[in-house]
């Protein structure tokens, strides 16, 4: 969709600039040639250019300078004003890779020996997508890997490392040829693709792809609104200004004392190595899920989740209810919640961040209630199919191979 639309702008361009150019010379066709003067005339102010040449040449000099020093301050603006287009070109390429996902286009690729990126399709919301999904309990699916490299579609054995997400495996030559992981992360994939944790591939670890057309257009009015650079990293003072600002733009009211703090939470939950800054993709992932606990309901959500995740939710809803009654407590869901995160940091105090770290909670999750009624909620028994339901948004957070909390934990 992104690679249509991009072709589309090009087209658009270069009729733009055959209609001037069109202009120019029809133009310089209808402009009145110049005549030159008489011979008899260039004869006659021959006389009275010699006898006054001394001024003339001094005026000559003057304007030259005048000339030259007029010269240099468009070339400082001209100058400039690139630059500006520069940097107004990167922004726009910027916008276009986050309303495409993370697709380039393939013109736009500098190596030579790399490989086309996907473009990246979002999905679409059915008439039947808030419609409640019968997930059997005791039927798991186990859906088979995939035999070839989703990239280059080869089969070479052990050579194949698979998503923890979806049924795709891959090259991790194939990956370094897209582009889409550094050295670091290829590295981190070798070491925990084949492992209990697991690894997410790029389609997988991209929370922003879940969003539709539509809600991709509502957030990325927001960051425009806000004056946020798609691709930088955000310091905690700029957070807390684009807070502030969204919380004048949807409520018309600042943050208070006690919600600027729990912003601060949040950057801290984003930023687990302590590096003073959130990276790009963490900030857009935390928006990407606001936007779908805002826009979605449990139902579509859990339409969202693989095989895969369905099956995981299974096996932990199944080792928690063991007198096999069908149910469990309200206090063995949020462990379950929690414990989708576990096996995922690296760092085990992340773990255990507290709900005062990771900033506020939607109204309708399972700890916005107060402590007294969480308490004596504990105990109520939550269904397989309340679970699943009540579950599929932190699965779904969980997806990302980032340490950093992309939502708020349950109490």
């Amino acid at each position: 969709m992104g690679v249509l639309m991009s072709k589309k702008q090009q087209v658009e361009k270069v009729q733009k600039c055959t209609a001037v150019v069109s202009a120019f010379q029809a133009g310089i066709k209808d402009r009145p040639p110049t005549t030159k003067p008489a011979d008899g005339e260039e004869e006659e102010s021959d006389g009275p250019a010699r006898t006054s040449a001394n001024p003339e040449e001094k005026n000559k000099d003057e304007a030259d300078k005048e000339e030259t020093e007029g010269n240099a301050a468009p070339s400082t603006s001209r100058q400039a004003s690139l630059q500006t287009r520069d940097e107004c070109k990167v922004n726009q390429e910027a916008w276009s890779r986050l309303r495409d996902g993370k697709g380039v286009e393939p013109e736009d690729l500098d190596k030579t020996h790399q490989l086309t990126p996907p473009a990246f399709v979002r999905p679409k919301r059915e008439a039947d997508d808030d419609q409640p999904v019968e997930v059997e309990l005791e039927k798991k699916e186990q859906p088979p890997r995939d035999e070839m490299c989703d990239v280059c579609e080869v089969w070479t054995a052990d050579d194949l490392f698979p998503c923890r997400i979806c049924t795709r495996v891959f090259h991790d030559g194939c990956l370094r040829e897209l582009g889409y992981l550094r050295a670091e992360a290829l590295q981190e994939m070798r070491d925990t693709a084949h492992t209990v944790p697991g690894w997410s591939c790029y389609y997988c670890d991209n929370l922003n792809l879940l969003l539709t057309e539509e809600e991709m257009y509502s957030l990325m009015e927001t960051f425009k609104q806000c004056k946020i650079i798609p691709e930088s990293c955000l310091v905690s003072d700029e957070l807390l200004q684009y807070r502030h600002f969204v919380s004048k733009l949807q409520f018309d009211k600042d943050l208070t004392d006690e919600q600027e703090e729990e912003v601060l939470g949040q950057f801290a939950a984003l930023d687990p190595e302590k590096k003073g800054h959130i990276e790009w993709s963490d900030f857009l992932y935390f928006e990407s899920l606001a936007m779908l606990r805002k826009f979605r309901t449990e139902n579509s959500m859990v339409r969202l989740l693989t095989a895969k995740e369905r099956d995981k939710a299974r096996s932990v809803f199944l080792g928690l209810h063991l007198d096999k009654d069908g149910m469990i407590t309200r206090a063995e869901c949020r462990q379950a919640q929690q414990s989708w995160f576990h096996n995922l940091n690296k760092d085990s105090q992340s773990c255990n961040v507290s709900i005062s770290q990771v900033g506020p909670i939607c109204e309708s999750s399972p700890g916005s209630s107060g402590s007294e009624k969480s308490k004596t909620g504990d105990s109520r028994p939550v269904t397989w199919a309340d679970f699943l339901r009540e579950s599929a948004i932190y699965i779904l957070a969980a997806r990302p191979n980032s340490s950093a909390m992309h939502i708020p934990l349950p109490l």
